[in-house]
């Protein structure tokens, strides 16, 4: 007899409860919902998540006694607790998180400035590079994540992931996103409720990107089921593989940025002007580090830099858009 307990995505838990990954995020964090990870995916069992919906009914769904910092696997699986207090790593190196071109003249730049410090890339989505400076595995991350609920970006995701710290919120650049099409745009698609055509096939991007939650997002307000459009669950690592599967004819859209839709050659329906932020966690060991940004991000170089590169808007470029005490 098979006794093993259902166990579900953060994803699946979303929908079931008609609400944003982001919140499911945050009852894990406060200890509502209890979850554990199996390699890069959180899991949250079926015992536990009727245990959650039994205590919000009888209004006593509380905090958990455990440490803020970690987020405690159930006995019944063999995994690791996760912590998320900030790793030690050696004084000079720097991780700078996020997938846009723009990323590496700007870790390009530090690197030529005074700062001493080595960039590295990570090419993690922006939801991914949230949590890994949450758990003290990023220095400077990229975001350009919308909530659905405000109608805004980044902020809301900011300030419910990195409670318990300070942090800077600035602005890099604005970008349109939108739908990546066929030539001609056969399907006649112009908006998010076009996702409800019968047969449409979408080239999807991974959980974490910021293209991956303006989709969901956009959906869920729609009130239109990711799983109903055939391809939602297929996952490209980036907007030019989306751009390429439309192109190629083996999906009708993806979403995604303008500037991969001119390098691709597929058609675009703009929808939104996304603003893409840095974000950077205020600590007395970086303070040399957060001037050396800001020195770029002001500088006529760096400006001069993105404006080659075409498709950007630089109005509001070095910005503080929010900032802890």
């Amino acid at each position: 007899m098979n006794n093993q307990t259902a166990s579900y995505t953060t994803e699946e838990i979303a929908e079931m409860l008609k609400v944003s990954k982001l919140t499911v995020y945050d009852l894990i964090k406060k200890g509502d919902l209890r979850a554990y990870r199996v390699g890069r995916q959180m899991r949250i069992d079926e015992e536990d998540l009727d245990a959650y919906k039994e205590s919000s009914k009888s209004g006593q769904a509380e905090r958990s006694h455990q440490s803020p910092e970690i987020v405690q696997a159930p006995a019944a699986h063999p995994v690791s607790a996760i912590p998320v207090s900030p790793l030690p790593r050696t004084t000079h190196q720097l991780i700078i998180s996020g997938q846009d071109i723009s990323l590496d003249l700007l870790a390009n730049a530090i690197e030529k400035g005074s700062s001493g410090y080595r960039p590295l890339r990570s090419f993690s989505g922006s939801l991914n590079s949230l949590v890994s400076m949450y758990r003290g595995e990023a220095d400077v991350v990229s975001l350009h994540l919308f909530d659905g609920d405000t109608g805004t970006y980044n902020i809301p995701y900011v300030k419910r992931l990195l409670v318990g710290h300070s942090y800077m919120v600035v602005n890099l650049l604005y970008r349109t996103a939108g739908l990546y099409v066929q030539k001609g745009n056969p399907k006649g698609l112009s908006g998010w409720r076009d996702f409800k055509t019968p047969g449409l096939t979408i080239a999807n991007r991974e959980k974490g990107s910021g293209a991956r939650v303006l989709l969901d997002e956009k959906l869920r307000m729609e009130g239109i089921s990711g799983k109903s459009i055939l391809g939602y669950e297929t996952e490209e690592l980036n907007h030019f593989a989306v751009a390429a599967k439309v192109a190629a004819g083996q999906s009708d859209v993806g979403v995604g940025i303008e500037k991969a839709a001119l390098m691709t050659g597929v058609d675009f329906v703009p929808l939104i002007q996304e603003q893409y932020d840095i974000v950077m966690l205020k600590t007395d060991e970086n303070a040399a580090l957060r001037e050396s940004l800001q020195a770029v991000l002001q500088s006529d170089s760096f400006r001069s830099e993105l404006e080659s590169l075409g498709g950007y808007d630089l109005s509001a470029m070095g910005r503080i858009l929010y900032e802890t005490e």
